[in-house]
């Protein structure tokens, strides 16, 4: 048992991929949960999808003043939040010599302003106890290339994660990292059969991993198994950073 039945859940960046799979994962568990994306049809397509616990809210996880809205809906919906997941993200290749303003803007917008300001407006509705997860990646301890701005913004994560643990550890609220390698996405879908298998190769499992397998990681991470848990990274990465 995760300990999660009853409890209230958002995830931030639900709509898709990882974020939809631990949205799901959450709901098998008895959670109620809050999705959040950008596109209405894809937010609304993901609640109808995992049920009646699911509820789905269009916003902008680089807006400030839609974070808040989210999380006064959660508060007006059930008075607080007992786990809070920070999924959002974007990734864009460009080189040193094609990266732009706009570019390193972007990628730093989403991933790591949409998580602080997520977890800043969260922190009042957050329960004492409560469990935060941010959906980092392998890629903030290698050298990746084309992707060094992403990579960047992963390793900013990273290092959120152990000050906020330590800031929040005095309200017992637990924060940690789980670190995908390559995953199978929709996204992926569209990447050509020649680049997935130079995806593959590094990986010493012989396969990019499932959504379902970095929901379950995070899902220990915000369940009663990880209650000794804080401040830590949960690479499910088939040994790729590991071997």
């Amino acid at each position: 048992m995760t300990g999660l039945a009853d409890k209230v859940a958002l995830v931030v960046g639900g709509a898709k991929g990882i974020g939809l799979a631990t949205a799901g994962a959450l709901a098998r568990e008895g959670a109620a949960v809050l999705l959040t994306g950008r596109r209405k049809e894809e937010v609304d397509a993901a609640a109808e999808r995992l049920g009646a616990s699911v509820h789905g809210i269009v916003a902008d996880a680089s807006a400030r003043d839609d974070l808040e809205r989210v999380v006064a809906e959660a508060r007006r919906r059930h008075g607080h939040l007992d786990a809070l997941v920070l999924n959002a993200g974007l990734s864009e290749p460009a080189t040193i010599a094609e990266a732009t303003a706009a570019h390193f803007d972007r990628h730093f917008a989403v991933n790591v302003r949409g998580a602080l300001f997520g977890l800043q407006a969260a922190l009042p509705v957050l329960r004492d106890g409560a469990s935060v997860v941010l959906v980092g990646s392998i890629a903030a301890g290698m050298g990746v290339t084309p992707y060094s701005t992403y990579a960047a913004t992963k390793a900013a994560l990273r290092s959120y994660a152990r000050s906020w643990a330590a800031e929040l550890a005095p309200r017992r609220i637990r924060v940690n990292v789980v670190a995908p390698g390559p995953t199978d996405t929709e996204m992926m879908a569209a990447v050509p059969d020649d680049m997935r298998q130079q995806l593959i190769a590094p990986i010493p499992l012989g396969r990019m991993a499932r959504v379902d397998e970095v929901a379950a990681a995070a899902l220990f991470l915000l369940g009663d198994a990880a209650s000794f848990v804080t401040g830590a990274e949960l690479c499910v990465d088939g040994g790729m950073r590991q071997v």
